[in-house]
């Protein structure tokens, strides 16, 4: 199964999927990896393992659509049977949603539909809850709105900060994730 894997952070999830596939438990063959800005730690961990890695950097283009064609051009010249978002902060649009119809996979660092977008633990902490958790779903146009995969649950401890619990958080979507990759590499990308 080819993957090409889209970043803008540090890349933990994706160094989880590196040093599986690495070890021998994961049977992709990571295509590239890319990101929507220079200088992200995901694309330097993925060079240091020596995978393919490219940049379509949001402020190189004049507006949001004309950095969607472009990144969907790029990601499409790998011809993946999966595109993975791990950490990747851009809303894409619907054409490039339409592009890898069924082949988008995602991780939230919440129990979805609770608490989408970009803060799910440090909204899930405001609001109080005693558990929440991660999830692996099929990205769709709407914001964490796609079909769910899997998930798993993640007790909400007292004193907890928003970096503690998303730590623990981290934990279990890198477990949830590499199970997840696993099962479609032995079965094929089941359709959402």
């Amino acid at each position: 199964m080819r993957i090409v894997v889209l970043v803008s952070g540090t890349g933990s999830n994706l160094q989880a999927v590196l040093d599986a596939v690495a070890a021998g438990s994961l049977d992709v063959d990571i295509a590239a990896v890319g990101a929507d800005r220079h200088g992200t730690g995901g694309v330097q961990r993925a060079a240091d393992a020596g995978c393919e890695t490219f940049v379509v950097n949001f402020r190189d283009y004049a507006d949001r659509a004309e950095w969607n064609r472009a990144l969907a051009a790029r990601v499409a010249s790998y011809q993946p049977d999966l595109v993975l978002s791990s950490g990747f902060m851009r809303i894409v649009d619907a054409d490039f949603i339409d592009a890898f119809a069924g082949r988008y996979l995602n991780t939230h660092p919440a129990l979805l539909p609770s608490f989408p977008g970009a803060h799910g633990v440090r909204d899930a902490l405001a609001y109080g809850v005693k558990v929440t958790g991660c999830t692996v779903h099929w990205a769709d146009a709407g914001v964490d709105t796609g079909p769910i995969i899997a998930q798993a649950a993640v007790e909400v401890r007292d004193g907890d900060t928003e970096e503690s619990l998303h730590e623990r958080i981290k934990v279990q979507e890198r477990r949830l994730l590499l199970q997840t990759l696993a099962a479609f590499a032995a079965d094929g990308v089941p359709s959402p």
